[in-house]
């Protein structure tokens, strides 16, 4: 009985106890945020090359970009 409550002791008291700097399985996380900046920048090119692609391959492209040319030209008059 003595020994079940020192084991039950000790897990709860590695457990609770604060951690110091530097331990644990995660030690050096230096580059994660430069990870997860490249991932959003990645998203975000692959995003943007399905919508010129689309733009493209549908024709609104050119419809976009004479109808913002013509609205600058009209405003300008």
């Amino acid at each position: 009985m003595l020994r079940t409550y020192v084991w039950i002791h000790a897990l709860v008291d590695a457990c609770l106890r604060p951690r110091r700097a530097g331990s644990g399985r995660f030690r050096d996380e230096k580059g994660q945020t430069t990870a997860e900046y490249a991932l959003v920048i990645l998203a975000a090119a692959a995003i943007a090359i399905v919508l010129i692609t689309w733009a493209r391959s549908s024709g609104k492209l050119p419809a976009f970009f004479d109808h913002i040319i013509d609205t600058i030209t009209s405003g300008a008059s």
